[in-house]
């Protein structure tokens, strides 16, 4: 198994697209395994750090997206995002994140991503503001029952460095997703996250339950980051275990489900 580092190993294989992730909140509760294990496609399992794998709400701004080696693609690869994401570990041993859904205000890059490379992006009426010391995220889903997310983050000035469980939930260097009913590994890369402590201030979210996830009080994991420039390479193939080892129901992508407000 891959070990978690915060420095990423060399990208494998061409580079396809790049794009930032800026002023990220990222919150992280505890989930069981076998609550999940449902959501995830053939090849992969749940990744778990301290007994127990975790379930991420992160917000952020996307921006300057390029499908290389063309130009920046400044309207469509430009907005806010939230999305709600799991951690994978696959039959070769590569650790990275599943994808539950992803919040744009892009209806283009929602079409594409999904069409693409079969990630669950979600049309969304979307805000980012920043007042003084403190960021508020919005979220409005536009389609289905139109689940709805508000976080309102106070960065500090703290570093988070030679954390094993921040380590663990940030540092991961690809996604799992399926291609044409096939599993396969995306490599990401990136500098370091420069990671800090943060204040959850406040958080009024419908997006984890929507994705068929029960969490309860208040995330465990506040963290913020100023951001990184990304790049992703082309997916690769995750060996196909025997279908007495797979876990789930083995068939085709993981689905989006949607769900109520969490109380």
């Amino acid at each position: 198994m891959d070990p978690i580092q915060a420095v990423p190993p060399p990208l494998t294989g061409r580079a396809i697209l790049t794009q930032e992730w800026q002023r990220v909140s990222i919150l992280h509760w505890r989930v069981k395994s076998a609550d999940i294990g449902r959501f995830y496609p053939p090849g992969t399992r749940p990744d778990e750090f301290d007994g127990s794998s975790w379930v991420g709400l992160l917000a952020f701004r996307l921006a300057r997206f390029r499908i290389v080696p063309g130009p920046r693609l400044p309207y469509i690869g430009d907005f806010p995002e939230t999305n709600v994401r799991l951690y994978t570990v696959d039959d070769d041993g590569r650790r990275g994140v599943l994808f539950r859904s992803l919040e744009a205000s892009r209806v283009l890059t929602v079409l594409g991503a999904r069409t693409v490379m079969n990630v669950p992006y979600q049309w969304a009426r979307m805000s980012l503001d920043r007042v003084d010391d403190v960021l508020d995220y919005r979220s409005t889903r536009l389609t289905g029952t139109r689940p709805s997310s508000r976080m309102v983050v106070r960065p500090s000035s703290e570093p988070v460095v030679g954390d094993p469980l921040s380590d663990f939930l940030t540092a991961r260097w690809g996604a799992h997703t399926v291609i044409r009913g096939r599993t396969r590994f995306v490599p990401i890369e990136h500098e370091p996250w420069p990671l800090r402590r943060a204040e959850l201030v406040s958080l009024d979210d419908e997006l984890v339950a929507a994705a068929g996830i029960a969490v309860d009080g208040p995330p465990p994991s506040v963290l913020y980051s100023p951001g990184v420039h990304a790049r992703f390479a082309v997916p690769q193939g995750v060996t196909r275990p025997r279908r007495d080892d797979q876990g789930g129901d083995g068939d085709g992508p993981p689905a989006v489900m949607s769900g109520g407000r969490r109380s």
